[in-house]
């Protein structure tokens, strides 16, 4: 189904912005073509290969698909804005009306400006973003405690190594007390992501690195990337905990597997798993990627739920319709039957939909508050 949907909005940029233009028709044919396939881009993925989730494809070539794709939904839009505002005033004047073609080659410009420059904003060094999350009962020892969250790395040809190891230079010069990441750190088999997922070994904070996995996780080998994200001194935390302490007091981090494991044959989410001999008094912040299951890391007495997953829903207004898949959250703060959830936007995001308009990347520091 999903690829037949992408491929409505390129047909309607063919039959309402392309044909009506007087071009030789062998130079539509060849645009509507290119469009198509520009359109099928995930599909050709899959073929070429094997999953529609890693383009083994040059980094430029994948700059330049997201563009175009980009474009094509956006001057889809744009066409059937107008060809509805046509119609409103051919109906109040009672005559019909043609659109001019210097309409439509703006329209093209102002689609495909845009869409550059939501790939741009993609594809960046993710700026800084500092939140501050108030804790009922957090020990004084911890008041001021920092944490910088990275979710949605999506390591790939798009987030490749020169990219990696800025990201870990800027988190390690903010000198937190801790750092997580929320799942999805790669995109592609082991085999091929290796050179560009070193530079995550580098990353360093007092109370060490952990992780939870994410639903990309599963698609490319998931015991063979556990392991290796701890060969890298990151700990992975699936439906486990580790206690950090100071000065005599203590906090759980726990994390969870993703929903999508039990699909793949692996251990499903469990945050009572996760909890089993966590000190009874010690506040809670749970690690899981998707934030669908707020609500039941609220019950079982969670006081910071922190996740990613949703890429902030990439375009502000589509970030809707991404939060309605995903029980109602999609990016920033949320209450939760007494637990606080943060939803970051991702410090990048899957390299088939490279775009951003309105809902920015972020590198999140967290401070910790007492009530």
């Amino acid at each position: 189904m999903f690829h037949y949907a992408v491929t409505i909005p390129c047909l309607i940029v063919i039959v309402r912005c392309l044909l009506p233009l007087r071009w030789p028709m062998w130079i539509k044919a060849l645009l509507s073509i290119l469009l198509l396939l520009v359109s099928q881009h995930h599909l050709l993925t899959r073929l070429a290969f094997g999953s529609m989730f890693s383009p083994e494809v040059p980094r430029p070539l994948v700059l330049l698909i997201n563009t175009l794709f980009g474009a094509i939904l956006l001057l889809a839009a744009l066409q059937l804005a107008v060809d509805l505002v046509t119609l409103a005033v051919a109906a109040v004047r009672r005559k019909r009306l043609k659109i001019p073609a210097r309409l439509r080659y703006a329209l093209a410009a102002v689609a495909l400006g845009v869409a550059a420059f939501g790939v741009s904003q993609a594809a960046r060094i993710p700026p800084l973003k500092e939140v501050e999350v108030t804790i009922a009962g957090l020990p004084e020892a911890f008041d001021g405690y920092q944490i910088i969250h990275l979710t949605d790395l999506h390591i790939s040809r798009l987030f490749e190594a020169p990219w990696v190891e800025t990201v870990v230079a800027k988190t390690n010069a903010l000198a937190p007390d801790l750092i997580v990441i929320t799942g999805d750190l790669i995109d592609g088999h082991l085999d091929v992501r290796r050179d560009d997922v070193a530079p995550l070994e580098a990353l360093s904070a007092p109370d060490g690195v952990y992780a939870s996995p994410g639903n990309h996780e599963y698609y490319f080998g998931y015991e063979q990337w556990m392991a290796h994200y701890q060969a890298l001194g990151i700990q992975m935390l699936a439906n486990q905990h580790a206690v950090v302490e100071r000065e005599g007091a203590a906090l759980t981090l726990a994390g969870v597997t993703d929903l999508s494991a039990r699909g793949k044959g692996f251990a499903a989410p469990s945050v009572e798993q996760a909890l089993v001999g966590a000190p009874e008094d010690a506040p809670v912040i749970l690690l899981d990627h998707q934030p669908k299951n707020a609500a039941n890391a609220a019950r079982h007495g969670v006081d910071l739920q922190l996740s990613g997953h949703t890429h902030g829903g990439m375009i502000l207004g589509f970030d809707r319709v991404v939060a309605k898949a995903n029980n109602g959250f999609a990016s920033g703060f949320y209450e939760v039957d007494g637990m606080t959830l943060y939803v970051n936007n991702g410090t990048a995001l899957w390299p088939g939909f490279a775009l951003r308009l309105g809902k920015p990347s972020e590198l999140t520091r967290i401070t910790l508050r007492r009530e």
